[in-house]
């Protein structure tokens, strides 16, 4: 679960540790962001499942060409819109009001897909992306401005943070995939709603702990002019787009929506990576840097594209292939339902993270390299598919198969993602450093989109191919990292 983490400064961040040990604004913002990610996991648990189950049992009954479609575009967004969310913050409402209003936003966008209608539920997808490319960014970034620059419980800060977003993806699955399966499948996205709300009731209640972190913001007048006509540019266009759609004078299909955003998205990531190897003034380390800054980008952007199939391709797997009656217990009602696999990676997270932690620490000067741990990680994340392909062809496969993938896919996790964010901002030069982090952002919204697309051929492609196929390229990318190794640290001008 990739995150953004950035920080600046409070005043007397060092006299507050009311919240064991750290400041008290830090309960705020952890409940917050559990909130919210119990809201997003939630929904994205039922996502896919939602769409293709059959009208009949209350879903759309979308193909998985369709469905996978929407759910490679809608994960995408979610990344790609932190990068305009995060501008409109700094420059246009300062963080802690866009956190505030991205929270109402979400909200209403569950709340708007608990009702049982096909324009709803794009509408909820919409407010969705909006919401989340509002609060995402700018929460984290709070967090890093409860602390002074040299408070050295920033990095436990930090830790405390990332263990809300991992209880909130935990539970969440547990608790939406229940009402979705047992009661309706709108209720399920509504009790998504409803944990969104709880974190805004407790993010208004706890905003006096948080000093003055997130109220700051640089625009000028002529910053708010241009944001005002580009959002009156963006409802009219969207506004003429739904008028045309319902008059029938144009129509485009899901699939063409996608195909043509997955264009778009690979020709951003091309002019820029154009742009910063031709853009004059940078020094020959610098530009040894940008080639290490592209490496990286393409192993995240793969490593995601496999991860991330855990919210579509997986969870049809979970579905349609995995014997859910051998889990059945009295302590979930009874069946194990295909959403509960998704608390997995969480469960995980929290376990094993101390343990990466400690690791890394005890190795000292023999730690890995970036390029080393992410080799790791893409192989790690190729085996997670690798061990599904002898079973990928039955339809009563036991859950342990697929709870080993989520253990090694989330071992593969704590190697790249940390490392990732970290690296960019050891190689990016200072005037280019929020740009650069954007932009590996933007290698997850690729990968996420990937991985979406790769289910639209859940039906169409043998799994033990196309499972196949997912872990040759990850394990064999990962390899040819491992022949990278000493070049990259050269690239990198003595960063590790």
């Amino acid at each position: 679960m990739p995150e953004i983490a950035t920080a600046t400064v409070t005043g007397n961040a060092q006299w507050d540790r009311s919240f064991f040990g750290h400041p008290r604004g830090l309960s705020t913002l952890f409940f917050t962001e559990m909130w919210e990610r119990f809201s997003y996991y939630g929904m994205r648990a039922l996502l896919i499942l939602f769409m293709t189950v059959s009208v009949q049992k209350g879903g759309l009954g979308f193909p998985t060409s369709k469905a996978g479609a929407i759910y490679g575009l809608y994960t995408a967004l979610v990344y790609l819109v932190g990068l305009p969310g995060g501008w409109i913050a700094d420059r246009i409402t300062g963080q802690r009001r866009a956190v505030l209003i991205g929270g109402i936003v979400i909200a209403a966008g569950h709340f708007s897909m608990a009702v049982p209608r096909i324009d709803t539920f794009y509408l909820g997808l919409a407010l969705i992306v909006i919401g989340t490319g509002l609060l995402k960014p700018n929460i984290s970034t709070m967090v890093g401005a409860l602390y002074t620059v040299d408070d050295a419980r920033r990095d436990a800060g930090f830790s405390i943070f990332y263990m809300g977003i991992n209880i909130g993806a935990m539970i969440s699955p547990l608790i939406c995939g229940y009402f979705a399966e047992k009661v309706n499948w709108h209720y399920g996205f509504g009790a998504a709603g409803v944990g969104m709300t709880l974190g805004l009731i407790q993010y208004v209640a706890g905003g006096k702990f948080l000093g003055s972190a997130g109220l700051e913001k640089s625009g000028t007048p002529d910053d708010f002019r241009r944001f005002r006509t580009g959002a009156i540019v963006a409802a009219v266009v969207v506004v003429a787009g739904v008028i045309a759609t319902l008059s029938g004078a144009v129509y485009f299909t899901a699939e063409q929506i996608s195909n043509a955003f997955g264009v778009l998205l690979i020709g951003i990531v091309l002019a820029f990576f154009f742009w910063l190897f031709n853009v004059k003034g940078y020094t020959s380390t610098e530009r040894g840097r940008f080639w290490v800054i592209l490496v990286l980008f393409i192993g995240s952007a793969l490593f995601w594209s496999a991860f991330e199939q855990a919210g579509s391709t997986l969870n049809l797997f979970a579905e349609r292939n995995t014997n859910l009656n051998a889990w059945s217990s009295p302590l979930w009602g009874g069946t194990f339902l295909a959403e509960y696999f998704q608390s997995l990676n969480s469960v995980f997270i929290i376990a094993l993270a101390p343990v990466f932690a400690w690791i890394w620490i005890a190795l000292k000067r023999s730690e890995p390299s970036s390029t080393a741990k992410f080799s790791i990680g893409l192989i790690f994340v190729g085996l997670g598919f690798a061990v599904l392909i002898p079973v990928a062809g039955g339809t009563a496969v036991s859950p342990w198969w697929l709870t080993i993938t989520y253990l090694l896919h989330t071992i593969g996790e704590l190697c790249l993602s940390p490392v990732g964010l970290s690296a960019m901002t050891k190689l990016a030069p200072m005037r280019i450093g929020g740009l650069i982090m954007g932009v590996w952002f933007l290698s997850i919204s690729l990968g996420d989109y990937i991985g979406g697309r790769l289910a639209s051929v859940y039906e169409t492609f043998p799994l033990p191919e196309l499972f196949g196929i997912v872990a040759a390229f990850c394990i064999v990318v990962g390899m040819l990292f491992v022949l990278l190794f000493k070049p990259m640290k050269r690239m990198a001008g003595g960063i590790q």
